[in-house]
């Protein structure tokens, strides 16, 4: 299952009563994944409000078990409790270069603001924009926008082979989409800018479970940043597009890949993976260059044509969207994705039926998947 909880922060998991989290944990107590990626919540570290010397970074999916999924959140709804992973993010990195182009580099960051009484995200302020322009990938403050990982204890977590594209250059990709200004044809981002700009915007994991049996399922995650808040240049579409273009070559073992630790080359050929995440791009609809939704739903490694969609009562509640859209604002751009050697059970979009039942802007999407026993 993929959650993308909007924009949950440190400061937000020391309210036991915190109206969106305890709506969340509510939420996939109902549902109950074995797997779960949960996208916006920050990973914490020091000099941003509620990191905690003493747990050391990275402690909030940890935090949110204890908290909120080890609590039951209701009448009939047992506690849950999972080992995390929280891989550490791009969001909010200073770059301490220029990224932007508006004559400026922003290299500290506003203390961030906590959460409304009702759990809302605070509105963002100009100088806070301006530090995550010229961030690696746009945060207003460093972790910011990261994503963790929840999986069940009867599955386990091989971390010793956990593979992380944070530090990837874009510019490594090939045939990568380099931004251009529309007026002039040269580059946006000037040679050293575009020989040091990361791929990805949090960051691509690659996370080895282990299920019961000993066979290994790959949990393939991201969250590429949204095809807009660009101009002429379309540095941020063209940035989603490669971002999801990543998972179409990684699944088809290209060489080119070189993950943080220096290990090459993509995922083996037959290898059972699962692609989730908030991809921010919509197979039909949206603003999304070269349609990279469509691309990564007919890749070959892929199994595409099982389309989750909300129940009867959720297309209801949302009668302005469609069945698939995961966002309120009306597309489909949260996604479970598995290899096409699993068979695809069942799987829908999860939609609050209440205003209490709200926990975000984005639905979780779930599937329940068959790994076949010959594997």
């Amino acid at each position: 299952m993929t959650f993308n909880i909007e924009d949950l922060r440190t400061s937000d998991l020391e309210r036991a009563d915190h109206p969106r989290l305890k709506a969340a944990a509510r939420t996939i107590q109902e549902l109950r994944p074995d797997i779960l990626l949960v996208n916006e919540m920050t990973y914490d570290v020091r000099g941003v409000p509620g990191f905690s010397d003493a747990d050391g970074p990275g402690q909030n999916a940890r935090r949110f078990v204890q908290r909120f999924l080890a609590v039951s959140q209701g009448s009939g709804l047992e506690p849950l409790t999972y080992n995390t992973f929280s891989p550490a993010t791009n969001t909010g990195v200073s770059s301490g270069l220029d990224l932007n182009n508006d004559g400026a580099v922003a290299t500290s960051f506003p203390l961030p603001d906590p959460s409304d009484s009702d759990g809302s995200a605070p509105s963002q302020t100009a100088a806070q924009r301006a530090y995550g322009n010229d961030s690696w990938g746009f945060g207003t403050f460093p972790g910011q926008y990261a994503m963790a990982l929840f999986v069940a204890p009867h599955l386990s977590i091989v971390r010793d082979s956990i593979r992380m594209f944070q530090l990837f250059r874009w510019a490594d990709m090939p045939g990568a989409l380099r931004p251009m200004n529309a007026d002039s044809l040269t580059s946006w981002y000037s040679d050293a800018e575009w020989s040091a700009m990361r791929l990805s915007s949090k960051n691509h994991v690659d996370v080895p479970v282990r299920l019961p049996d000993g066979r290994i399922l790959h949990v393939l995650a991201s969250h590429p940043t949204p095809p807009a808040f660009d101009g002429p240049e379309r540095r941020n579409k063209l940035r989603n597009h490669d971002e999801i273009r990543f998972w179409i070559d990684y699944v088809a073992d290209r060489e080119y890949f070189v993950d943080d630790s220096g290990r090459a080359g993509g995922l083996a050929t037959g290898a059972s993976f699962v692609i989730v995440g908030d991809l921010n791009a919509d197979p039909d609809e949206g603003s999304s260059h070269g349609n990279p939704a469509r691309k990564l739903l007919d890749a070959p490694a892929v199994s595409g044509d099982f389309v989750p969609t909300a129940t009867e009562a959720g297309i209801s509640a949302f009668p302005e969207l469609d069945p698939d859209d995961t966002a309120e604002w009306g597309l489909r751009i949260d996604y479970v994705l598995p290899s096409r050697d699993l068979t695809v059970l069942d799987g829908g979009v999860r939609r609050p039926l209440s205003s209490e039942e709200r926990a975000s802007d984005h639905f979780p999407v779930w599937l329940d998947l068959q790994i076949p026993v010959n594997q």
